[in-house]
């Protein structure tokens, strides 16, 4: 099954996400960092969003230990 933008309707993508988030056990998409309204809306793959958050969590660990180079933080594969 695709998850792209054109292969699927609003309210596939509401329920992938929805379904997406129940990973996510007592945390809402807030705790995620990414706006998941962007990929229901077809306006950004979730690729695209994703890649966008390791990237912004990746200059966060880079500003909050300058003088180290994490290869991993949070657990989430960044």
């Amino acid at each position: 099954m695709s998850i792209l933008i054109k292969d699927t309707t609003r309210e596939e993508r509401e329920r992938i996400v929805s379904e997406a988030l129940e990973d996510f056990t007592g945390c809402g998409a807030e705790s995620t960092g990414i706006d998941y309204q962007l990929y229901i809306d077809g306006i950004k793959e979730l690729r695209e969003l994703n890649m966008e958050a390791r990237e912004n969590a990746s200059r966060g660990l880079e500003k909050a230990f300058p003088d180290d180079n994490p290869s991993a933080g949070c657990g989430m594969g960044f």
